[in-house]
């Protein structure tokens, strides 16, 4: 019982961005996720922002299409 209440809880609460991630005036954090030398997140706004893991720059900006 506890355990489903754990999850239940998680699955609804947005893990926080780490403190070191800026993002670009207006953006929301929808999702991140990172890799050996770079870190991206999802927007609210639908575009995923790819960021240099070691100077923090934006090097990509992907618009997310819907059907």
């Amino acid at each position: 019982m506890i355990l489903v209440m754990l999850v239940i809880r998680y699955r609804t609460t947005r893990a926080p961005l780490p403190p070191v991630i800026t993002l670009p005036s207006g953006e929301t954090a929808a999702a991140f996720t990172q890799g050996p030398d770079w870190y991206a997140v999802v927007t609210e706004g639908d575009e995923i922002l790819i960021f240099a893991r070691d100077s923090g720059k934006l090097r990509q900006r992907i618009s997310i299409e819907h059907d």
